[in-house]
């Protein structure tokens, strides 16, 4: 027998072997990471603070990129089902090949880092991170047409999302006339210092909700009625802002700076002028959603579950707020304290550039804390480290609700809001929250 051709055929092959990508059998395993999506909601966080969106334009950004996420996703996970139908102008979208094999985490990953790419401006730093990303899952040694496959759908679902986003008349305010500002009306809303800007997005309730019918679907408490007698209710509840600020709690001051959560806080020294950026309300309230997953476990599916609910509720929230801000055009306590109080007065942290009633954070705040409540449970002590970038020491809460009910008191402790816009932010907010978390329906 002729062994010679045998002993050539071996050798090739021992040559060949080194150089051939061998396939995993447990990638799917890896790939089922939690931790990946943390990382894309945690990137598209850090790239709206440094572009600086404001909080509802952040808040339209969360909320594509988590639907990009979750529908890319939920095909690998046959107890959950897609959110087309439900959620405004959402059509079906592209369905896996039948019979494939997928690896639905990474087709999520790509799906949400497309998204957030299209939406933000700094879109390097989103290429930055789809390549570490992209490379873990190529270090699972998947088969290289799954990977191919599955970068495909991903892909295929982010533009079906990208093609919906752009029906939702975010171009068409982007080109709307300014706000107008009622020098009339002593009661109305007029520019802030030290900034003096412009009324920010008065266009906003025009945008279409996710799971709500429409911008007023949720009515809020009314304000108080103005009046400028010393006796009157609105005068009083000037003058609990006033002193509350002046008596300079430490305790007050400290929950007020932890809620600040201003995007681009206008620093004045001298003749110089600077920004400070910070994380959005919404970006702390999805940096919250990441902090209760990790500490119950929660798996991809749960944890994208978790973004998609919080990240609508959110979005619906601010378009409710900012209907309910622009009809009411209420004038802040800074302007009012300064014009029938005292002259000199100011607040303990900046008031933001657009009318007063209601809190927008406070009403944020408790739509995802109903949504996250409703996940997680009520009695769920959690401590959040969001701020500890900034300088500030983490705080524990007990529950989400504790947490949103803080945020509600933050504001009347930083001087920005009357108590009366911080309790009908908070209660319009819940309504919110629990409408979104019974109506849009994750789980067949």
């Amino acid at each position: 027998m002729n062994l010679k051709p045998l002993l050539i055929a071996a050798l090739a092959l021992l040559l060949w072997l080194p150089g051939c990508k061998q396939t995993s059998t447990d990638y799917q395993q890896k790939a089922n990471n939690p931790e990946f999506m943390h990382a894309g909601v945690r990137r598209i966080t850090d790239i709206i603070r440094h572009d600086i969106f404001a909080p509802p334009v952040s808040s339209r950004i969360y909320a594509y990129s988590a639907v990009a996420a979750y529908e890319a996703l939920v095909p690998g996970f046959p107890a959950y089902q897609s959110l087309a139908g439900q959620l405004n102008g959402l059509t079906p979208g592209p369905k896996p090949q039948a019979g494939k094999e997928y690896c639905y985490p990474l087709a999520s990953a790509n799906a949400q880092l497309i998204v957030g790419k299209q939406l933000v401006f700094s879109e390097g730093d989103v290429e930055d991170l789809k390549e570490k990303i992209f490379e873990d899952f190529q270090k699972m040694n998947m088969p290289q047409e799954v990977y191919d496959r599955s970068m495909a759908y991903g892909e295929a679902v982010a533009k079906h999302i990208l093609a919906w986003s752009k029906t939702d008349n975010y171009a068409q305010i982007r080109s709307a006339p300014k706000f107008t500002i009622d020098v009339e009306s002593p009661s109305r809303w007029r520019p802030t210092p030290p900034a003096y800007g412009d009324a920010l997005e008065p266009h906003w309730p025009k945008i279409r909700p996710w799971v709500m019918d429409s911008c007023s679907q949720f009515k809020s408490d009314p304000p108080v009625s103005f009046s400028t007698d010393k006796n009157s209710e609105f005068y009083k509840q000037a003058l609990e802002v006033r002193d509350i600020v002046n008596a300079k709690n430490a305790e007050n001051e400290a929950i007020a700076w932890y809620w600040d959560d201003n995007p681009f806080a206008m620093e004045v020294s001298g003749h110089v002028a600077f920004a400070k950026k910070k994380i959005s309300p919404g970006g702390h309230w999805m940096n919250i959603v990441g902090h209760a997953c990790r500490k119950a476990n929660a798996d991809i599916m749960t944890s994208a579950e978790a973004y998609v609910k919080v990240a609508c509720a959110l979005a619906d929230a601010f378009i409710a707020s900012w209907d309910i801000k622009y009809k009411t055009n209420l004038i802040r306590p800074e302007s009012y304290i300064n014009q029938y109080i005292d002259p000199s007065w100011q607040p303990l942290i900046q008031t933001p550039p657009f009318p007063e009633h209601t809190s927008g954070h406070s009403t944020i705040s408790m739509a995802s804390a109903a949504v996250l409540t409703g996940l997680f449970g009520d009695n769920f002590t959690f401590t959040d480290s969001t701020e500890v970038e900034f300088g500030i020491d983490p705080r524990t809460f007990k529950s989400f609700y504790q947490a949103s009910e803080e945020v509600g008191m933050s504001r009347l402790y930083g001087g920005i809001h009357y108590r009366r816009g911080n309790e009908a932010g908070l209660k319009c907010g819940k309504e919110i929250g629990q409408f979104v978390l019974q109506d849009l329906k994750t789980r067949k």
